[in-house]
């Protein structure tokens, strides 16, 4: 088995991805911000017999973001399924007419200029393999825009359009890459959007191989 990079981990949806896909044999590179926070994660996992490190980097610096991912595979082999599953900012949410252009930039790079580092700097490892599995999770106004959360309705729809070109130019090299949409709130006990849940609905996602864009629940309006 190889390995699984999750960029973004945090404790709740993060951590359930990476003990399905751990239970599954996969290794796992944890990639955030907080460097202390991510190897105490990846720690802890070993501690439950799954192979772990933790990566720091800050998604909207691609310097950073490339040399996390290399590490990642200079340490634990080639890999196999990346999952970009970063948390938006809070001020990425104003409504749209209190958005200036200049408000635009922080989503803009946390959304589209971040995927499109780590998925070049996995797909020469993925060709390599002859398979492999992107996973872009993002919240509700991926689908539905909202006229109070500008700056994730916006950068959302181009990390959208970006993920589906992908889809059908990556699927002749046994590449599938999916969307898969949260609306509202992650919440524990949630037959849905519980972490393991959703865990769960993407490891569903990477085995069945099958669409772009799903949902996990159905969206807010």
């Amino acid at each position: 088995m190889t390995t699984i990079a999750v960029v973004g981990a945090g404790p709740g949806l993060g951590a359930a991805v990476a003990r399905r896909f751990g239970r599954a044999g996969f290794d796992v590179a944890l990639v955030s911000r907080d460097a202390d926070r991510t190897r105490a994660f990846a720690d802890e996992l070993a501690g439950e017999g799954v192979t772990a490190r933790g990566f720091a980097a800050d998604v909207r610096d691609p310097a950073a973001l490339e040399a996390a991912l290399d590490a990642a595979v200079a340490t634990l082999g080639p890999i196999e399924v990346l999952q970009y599953s970063p948390v938006p900012h809070r001020d990425f949410m104003r409504p749209v007419l209190e958005t200036g252009a200049a408000d635009l930039v922080g989503p803009i790079e946390f959304s589209v200029y971040g995927p499109v580092v780590a998925v070049r700097q996995v797909l020469p490892g993925m060709r390599e393999l002859g398979r492999g599995t992107i996973l872009f999770v993002n919240g509700g106004t991926a689908a539905l825009p909202h006229v109070e959360r500008a700056g994730t309705s916006i950068a959302f729809a181009a990390e959208s359009a970006y993920g589906h070109l992908l889809h059908e130019a990556l699927a002749p090299d046994g590449i599938h890459v999916a969307q898969f949409v949260i609306p509202g709130a992650i919440i524990p006990g949630h037959p849905r959007k519980d972490p393991d849940a959703l865990a769960e609905a993407l490891w569903t996602i990477h085995r069945d191989r099958h669409g772009y864009r799903h949902f996990a629940d159905d969206l807010e309006a």
